[in-house]
């Protein structure tokens, strides 16, 4: 199931407050960019984030699931509604992601 564009368009509000968020289409779902590297995605209208050190300890409860088969688990954000905490996990988490691959 592809996600939809509204989801999208929705998480992208909640995280408005963030300069420097954009997004890449790719097979129907759409990889998440914070300040150029990858922090997450929206995966089958959810939303999920690579499992850093900082995402894990701000959401340790927070089940784990595969964006699709065969993929590594990334963590579900469930709160959605929340924009400081969506704002300050991924601002937290941008010290411990990858820089972008040349």
């Amino acid at each position: 199931m592809a996600s939809r564009k509204d989801y999208l368009d929705f998480i992208l509000d909640q995280l408005s407050e963030l300069n420097e968020i954009s997004y890449r289409a790719m097979m129907g779902e759409y990889v998440l960019y914070y300040r150029g590297k990858v922090f997450g995605g929206i995966y089958d209208d959810r939303f999920l984030v690579k499992p850093t050190k900082t995402a894990s300890s701000m959401m340790p409860d927070a089940a784990r699931e595969q964006p699709y088969e065969g993929a590594k688990e990334m963590i579900l954000v469930d709160d959605v509604e929340n924009k400081e905490f969506l704002r300050d996990l991924v601002e937290s988490m941008w010290a411990e992601l990858p820089n972008k691959k040349r």
